[in-house]
């Protein structure tokens, strides 16, 4: 349904890891399992600069490797599930921050909107060479056992406004923590929801598919990737 409008380019994320339950029961079949993150305190310690660096291979592989199949384009959004949706509104929370200051971003292409399916908070940061912002957590630490708690400043208001599509299973064992990135950590101006009846997994049946690409694709207009005679 996106074919027409979109070429997906998909990213293999780059530490190991060990599949927690809500990934086991859908997808035990298909691993070796891969992680933007540190899921757990046990598992293997980097710090923040090994960890975004690694990251940033990762992506940069995956871009370049399709430039070289003869794509062209602008790379425009981000689409991401569970840890990839974290990932993903990391990474336009601190796209946002740098052009509050005023600095250059010459690592991540000018993306304009992302997709967050099944996505939780905090906003990471994902520029260990600068500091950190207020209400922000390191690329270093693990993104289960607790959502860490983060000092909120009042006086500076960090909540994403690139515009986002969050996509929620009402089944789905980590709903609260979705809507909380949502209403806590974003915009809820620049924001559109669909709510599906699943658990933590990707829609697949046509009619889920169809809300979430109507979305995605009016998103599109809106940031003018597309124009309005769809």
């Amino acid at each position: 349904m996106l074919h027409p409008h979109f070429r997906l380019v998909f990213a293999e994320a780059p530490l190991p890891a060990r599949p927690g339950p809500d990934v086991t029961s859908v997808y035990k079949d298909y691993g070796p399992f891969k992680a933007w993150l540190r899921v757990r305190p046990e598992d293997l310690a980097q710090n923040a600069h090994d960890i975004v660096r690694k990251i940033e291979e990762s992506l940069a592989a995956a871009r370049l490797a399709d430039d070289c199949r003869g794509a062209t384009g602008d790379w425009v959004g981000l689409l991401g599930f569970s840890q990839g949706a974290h990932l993903a509104v990391g990474i336009l929370a601190t796209q946002q921050e740098l052009r509050r200051r005023g600095e250059d971003d010459k690592v991540w292409p000018a993306y304009r909107f992302a997709v967050l399916l099944a996505g939780r908070g905090p906003l990471r940061w994902l520029r260990p060479d600068l500091p950190m912002p207020r209400g922000f957590v390191d690329a270093g630490q693990c993104t289960t056992g607790g959502e860490p708690l983060v000092a909120v400043d009042l006086l500076q208001d960090n909540r994403l406004r690139t515009p986002t599509v969050h996509v929620h299973g009402q089944t789905d064992p980590g709903l609260e923590l979705h809507r909380r990135l949502l209403y806590q950590n974003c915009d809820t101006c620049m924001t559109r929801l669909v709510e599906w009846g699943g658990n933590h997994r990707v829609p697949i049946k046509v009619r889920d598919a169809a809300s979430v690409v109507e979305q995605i694709l009016s998103v599109a207009q809106q940031t003018g990737v597309l124009d309005g005679s769809l």
